[in-house]
């Protein structure tokens, strides 16, 4: 009798876990335009040496690369995000050349800024 009430709560209870689920498999897979044919040239456009970081063998092969995938193939967070940004972009039609942009300079001063400005050694503001 438990194994019944158990098995019957189970399945009205939602799961706690996310399901694994490729989602980059179910969208449409854009067809090259441009000078833009295979996806060496894709991740040659849109910059970063992402094409030093990824070698998909086909192009349906990389627009079926998901997230999960692009960090299983080691790659950091930015790089993954800036990847699937990009493919995003040109499913939705734009030139590489529109959207493509170096990545943002490393921080040279650590925190808010540096302790003296002007001379003054800055501490919190007194009136």
């Amino acid at each position: 009798m438990s194994l019944r009430l158990a098995a019957r709560l189970q399945s009205s209870l939602p799961s706690l876990t996310r399901a694994v689920v490729n989602k980059a498999a179910q969208r449409p897979v854009p067809p090259p335009r441009g000078n833009i044919t295979s996806p060496q040239d894709f991740l040659k456009a849109i910059g970063r040496s992402a094409e030093n970081k990824l070698s998909p063998e086909s192009w349906e092969q990389l627009w079926h690369t998901d997230g999960f995938q692009l960090k299983k193939a080691g790659l950091g967070v930015s790089e993954r995000r800036y990847i699937l940004w990009s493919m995003e972009k040109f499913r939705q039609g734009l030139d590489p050349a529109e959207f493509a942009h170096e990545a943002k300079p490393e921080k040279k001063i650590r925190g808010r800024g540096p302790a003296v400005q002007n001379g003054k050694r800055l501490r919190s503001r007194r009136r």
